[in-house]
């Protein structure tokens, strides 16, 4: 079982940066593909990037492209989510999500975190 912890959520104004960072608890992740979800109120879950097990890899929703950067250091067994230009319209629940296996792109995750909450301001 992966016990997964986001933090670094917050209140920001519009064009500003966050980072989120998501660490497991009681398991290393460094051969697991990791991504970032988001869900708005009253939307549905919506997928923001992966990245694969070594790093090597990575895929942007259209929506966060250019904006968003996901990375992960696994010798602190943790993930990152780097978010600038910050719009109102990013505000949610960010969640990260975690799975082993092939493709390292395939967007059905096993686990999932609790979830922190991003407010964009405007």
């Amino acid at each position: 079982q992966v016990q997964l912890v986001e933090s670094g959520g917050g209140l920001v104004q519009a064009g500003g940066s966050l980072r989120l960072s998501c660490a497991p608890s009681g398991r290393a992740v460094s051969n697991y593909n990791m991504a970032w979800f988001r869900q708005a109120p009253g939307k549905e879950r919506e997928f923001l990037a992966v990245i694969s097990w070594g790093g090597g890899n990575t895929y942007y929703a259209d929506s966060v492209k250019g904006r968003f950067t996901i990375s992960r250091d696994n010798a602190k067994n943790t993930v990152y989510l780097q978010m600038n230009s910050l719009k109102s319209e990013d505000t949610a629940v960010y969640y990260c999500a975690a799975r082993r296996g092939s493709p390292w792109n395939n967007l059905s995750f096993d686990y999932w975190g609790q979830g922190t909450q991003v407010t964009v301001s405007s």
